[in-house]
């Protein structure tokens, strides 16, 4: 998937006047924040087995304990899943990933490959790489088949068409399976998906591949763990006589204890479930007289950066299980989407994300894209510091000089005077008097000089005349 991210402030305000746009980010938004809100309560109420809290602690604790020796349970996982019949390749970023699968396509003589959906397969651009090599590749996830069919990247991680409405779908369908544009008011959502079903079930008996993503990796058993709420999942996975999962390096896990534990973690902060609708733990190719799953089975583990993070400031971003719990309650998201980030993670884990496995020259506006409120670290199922892992990288923007220059000089001269509290104080005194005058009398300040973008969507309270510090002292009591 291209990277576009440098376009991020001319993407963010086309989507922030596009009124709907606008409409369906509010659904989301009621449909993710609260049902979350609601599962967590019922969890803390029951109190079996400590409240949420304890759990997002025991989660995070999981992921460090796997990262702090991400070599050894890799290991530990490819032994396992070699001794059960699979193939495990290791690839260094996405365009190796694209060729060891494309190469397996070619071994097995592969003309079609079904696809379950993959945030890892859109960062490898895996579609494009098969069909360069004449691989026909077919999306089966409802959201990732119409973006197919309507040649778009997804918006969001969990739900990748949220920015779609009926009406659109009805048109993308008709003009794509050759039916008249449904009458106004008489569009049936349910009959949307039957017209999906039918269409992709033809795909799923002829094709020779499948291809997923894996939510975990568990090194105890050799096995991947996929969550998902389509039954295209399992279709993808038993029915096509070669299955290849593409997965992060950082997925594995020590133990089925451990994929116990984050499952409950992980689709209460995903879609508001205490489960989702398919579990699946896929073990090896098929057995001796078994009647279903895959004749090959490989595993293609990718690193495109992730072992550069373990070890320095940024390795808690790796503890990350894609719930998309951050993207959900975020304020900047809620406002524009997901398109507007420019690559495969939006929200503030593409905030993070994004400049690290790209670059940050390549991503200069996303650590900047959070007002850092706290609400993304508050809502992390792993405990994730993302306002901290943003500040860090704001601190490696001015410490590389990717920030604007005048942006540089305000905060060296602010860090200048705040060093030394005596002119501080003096400065802040002058500035308050002088913003005193310029609002004239009234409450507040439309526009302010030298940053009028900033006070282009908020009025500035206008200062009564004195600091805090000068008020504090007037008020304080006398020895």
């Amino acid at each position: 998937m291209e990277v576009k991210s440098l376009q991020f402030r001319a993407r963010a305000a086309e989507r922030l006047a596009d009124p709907a746009l606008q409409s369906k980010l509010g659904g989301a938004k009621q449909l993710f924040v609260g049902g979350r809100a609601r599962v967590v309560a019922e969890f803390d109420s029951v109190g079996q087995a400590g409240d949420f809290e304890t759990l997002r602690g025991i989660g995070a604790e999981i992921r460090d304990t796997a990262l702090t020796d991400l070599d050894a349970w890799l290991e530990a996982f490819e032994a396992k899943a070699t001794a059960t019949g699979a193939t495990v390749l290791w690839a260094r970023d996405g365009r190796e990933a694209q060729q060891l699968i494309v190469d397996i396509a070619k071994r097995h003589g592969v003309k079609k490959v079904i696809k379950s959906k993959s945030m890892l397969s859109e960062e490898a651009g895996l579609n494009e790489g098969l069909e360069a090599a004449g691989v026909q590749s077919v999306e089966t996830d409802l959201g990732e088949y119409i973006l197919q069919l309507a040649k778009e990247p997804p918006s969001h991680i969990l739900a990748p068409a949220i920015h779609k409405n009926k009406e659109e779908v009805d048109e993308l369908f008709a003009r794509c399976h050759g039916r008249p544009v449904t009458p106004e008011g008489q569009i049936d959502i349910p009959a949307l998906t039957r017209e999906a079903r039918v269409a992709l079930r033809e795909h799923f008996l002829s094709a020779d591949m499948g291809i997923t993503g894996g939510n975990f990796l568990v090194a105890e058993t050799g096995s991947v763990a996929l969550v998902t709420n389509e039954g295209n999942g399992r279709m993808v996975t038993t029915l096509p006589r070669v299955h290849v999962a593409v997965v992060g390096i950082e997925k594995v896990i020590p133990t089925l204890e451990d994929l116990s534990a984050l499952l409950r973690l992980l689709t209460r902060s995903a879609t508001g479930q205490t489960i989702s609708n398919y579990v699946s733990l896929l073990t090896g190719p098929r057995a001796e007289g078994a009647v279903e799953g895959p004749e090959h089975m490989y595993f293609v583990l990718m690193d495109n950066g992730r072992a550069g993070l373990v070890g320095g400031d940024f390795q808690e971003m790796l503890r990350c299980i894609r719930c998309g719990a951050c993207m959900n309650h975020c304020p900047v998201y809620q406002s524009i989407g997901g398109h507007a980030y420019g690559w495969v993670y939006p929200g503030p884990m593409g905030s993070v994300l994004t400049p690290l496995y790209t670059g940050l020259e390549q991503a200069p506006d996303l650590p900047q894209a959070a007002t850092l409120c706290g609400q993304c670290s508050i809502v992390c199922p792993v405990k994730i510091p993302l306002p901290e892992l943003l500040r860090k990288l704001r601190e490696k923007q001015m410490e590389t000089e990717l920030r604007p220059w005048q942006e540089r000089w305000a905060l060296r001269t602010w860090g200048f005077f705040a060093a030394r509290p005596r002119l501080y104080a003096l400065v802040a005194g002058l500035g308050a008097r002088a913003l005193k005058l310029l609002a004239g009398g009234k409450a507040s300040i439309r526009t302010l000089p030298g940053v009028p973008e900033w006070s282009r969507g908020r009025d500035f309270p206008a200062p009564q005349g004195k600091t805090f510090r000068e008020l504090y002292a007037a008020r304080r009591p006398q020895d």
